[in-house]
């Protein structure tokens, strides 16, 4: 058997098969080893290539296919958006839906008076962060018509605030993302944007009837602007053409949103834009009558203030030219998001409850005509005394003052306060010092005596402290600053600048 084996290995034959086996499996194993070796690093190449879940990619579920469903485009998605809003505002939507949508606010106001909102029709002028806020809620509430009025852009700084404003919208109109992203929500709502500022002699086609002035009349008009100037243009306009307004005033450095109010313009206090609103607004003859939205935070140690802009600005020259429009601020308004927003869902609150006729209460103006006119009678009296103190005949003297001017002083100039001792009560206006050449009364014109009385010669005092002044000032001959400490002298020294800046817009 041995000597088998021995031949068969030492045959040629066998030899030259075992060296093919040999080579057959040396080869097949390089190939199974480079195969796996490849299969390897294809692997290690797949996982590398899938995303992390906290990396920027967005897991799918998978449809009853054991697909992922692709994920439109936001372009494409836009599209959809608003091409359901043009078929909605055609009246191609399910009313039923809308009714669900609303019901909790039907509900709420009861059918008759939610019937009033339906179709009412308001006009917002602004959206930043009030306006956008105030918006969002109406469209939200079931207000079917609304006109948008801004001529800004999206920023990135305004984000913090802005109702509906995202990165995708930055260097956009204010008023095409406010309608593109509401439509998304109400697509039954329809808009009007304009993409304009605000001004006076465009009024009539601004605040025109619904649909270019062929529709239904404003049933309220929102100021949510934050240029001065343009606020009290509009607001005056609104008043002059018996148009309903509410007007936000300043949501900038406030941070206590229990301090917010909704009152007459008349009663705000304690809010800067408010009482320049509010002065301005007297001079022009309007003292009452708007409602606004205010706070009475008052200023404080460690509070947001408005912020300079930096020196360097400054020596630049031309800081005018930093502002988006001519006269518009250019400073720095730290804001706390969470205000305007709170700004902006009262002014909406207070325009539903208005429109539905829903019972509510508001801060009524002061009322103080009784006031007014008990001031303008004492001074009238005193320039008759003083005059007929030097042997002048007060018989018809008039007095260049009215009652307005009286409301103007006490309230806006001197702030309801005695300059002597800051006093708010039994307050009346006298003026600060006697005549240089001693004449009261001016008889330029015949048949006719008036007062040399100008608005800015008066101050307020309390009837007490007048007396005084009167006695020691006005006859005694004494100068003020004999009489008074420096701190008094710098009071009405800054009162009469204020008076004499702001009745240059008399």
């Amino acid at each position: 058997m041995s000597s088998w084996f021995e031949r068969q290995l030492s045959s040629h034959q066998f030899q030259l098969a075992a060296t093919a086996l040999v080579s057959g499996v040396t080869v097949a194993g390089l190939i199974y080893g480079g195969q796996a070796i490849r299969r390897k690093v294809a692997v290690e190449e797949l996982k590398a290539s899938i995303p992390l879940l906290d990396e920027e990619h967005q897991a799918q579920r998978l449809n009853d296919f054991g697909v992922a469903s692709p994920v439109p485009s936001a372009a494409r998605e836009e599209e959809r958006v608003a091409a359901i809003a043009r078929r909605a505002q055609q009246g191609d939507y399910d009313e039923d839906l809308v009714d669900e949508q609303l019901t909790r606010t039907a509900s709420f106001l009861t059918p008759p008076r939610f019937g009033k909102l339906r179709p009412s029709f308001v006009i917002v002028v602004g959206l930043g962060g009030v306006g956008s806020h105030c918006t969002a809620a109406l469209a939200r509430s079931g207000v079917s018509h609304i006109r948008l009025i801004d001529f800004d852009q999206v920023t990135l700084s305004s984000l913090n605030r802005h109702a509906v404003a995202t990165l995708a919208d930055v260097g956009t109109p204010k008023v095409q993302c406010v309608r593109k992203r509401l439509e998304a929500v109400v697509p039954w709502v329809h808009w009007e944007c304009l993409n304009e500022v605000w001004r006076e002699d465009q009024g009539e086609r601004l605040l025109a009837k619904w649909d270019k002035g062929k529709g239904q009349k404003p049933d309220y008009v929102v100021d949510a602007i934050d240029n001065i100037d343009s606020k009290v243009e509009l607001l005056k306009y609104c008043h002059q053409h018996g148009l309903k307004v509410v007007s936000s005033m300043g949501a900038g450095c406030k941070s206590d949103p229990s301090r917010i109010f909704v009152g007459d313009i008349s009663a705000s206090v304690e809010d800067p834009l408010s009482r320049t609103t509010r002065r301005k607004l007297r001079i022009l003859g309007i003292s009452e009558g708007i409602p606004v939205v205010y706070s009475t935070e008052k200023p404080g140690p460690g509070k947001a203030q408005l912020l300079p802009l930096p020196e360097e600005e400054f020596l630049k020259g031309k800081v005018n030219e930093l502002s988006v429009l001519p006269d518009f601020r250019a400073r720095i308004l730290p804001v706390l998001g969470t205000m305007p927003a709170i700004f902006g869902y009262t002014v909406a609150n207070f325009v539903i409850l208005e429109i539905t006729g829903y019972p509510h209460e508001t801060g009524a103006g002061k009322g103080r005509d009784k006031m007014y006119d008990g001031i303008l009678s004492g001074l009238q009296g005193q320039e008759e005394k003083l005059a007929r103190s030097v042997g002048q005949d007060p018989m018809g003297l008039r007095i260049p003052v009215s009652k307005d001017d009286v409301g103007y002083l006490v309230e806006e100039v001197f702030r309801s306060k005695s300059v002597v001792s800051g006093l708010p009560t039994r307050l009346v206006l006298t003026r600060w010092r006697a005549p240089k050449d001693g004449n009261w009364i001016d008889h330029g014109w015949d048949g006719q005596k008036h007062s040399k009385l100008q608005l800015e010669d008066l101050v307020c005092m309390t009837k007490e402290e007048a007396a005084v002044h009167e006695k020691e000032v006005l006859k005694g001959g004494k100068p003020p600053e004999v009489v008074y400490d420096v701190d008094v002298i710098q009071l009405v020294e800054r009162r009469r600048q204020e008076e004499l800046h702001y009745g240059s817009y008399r």
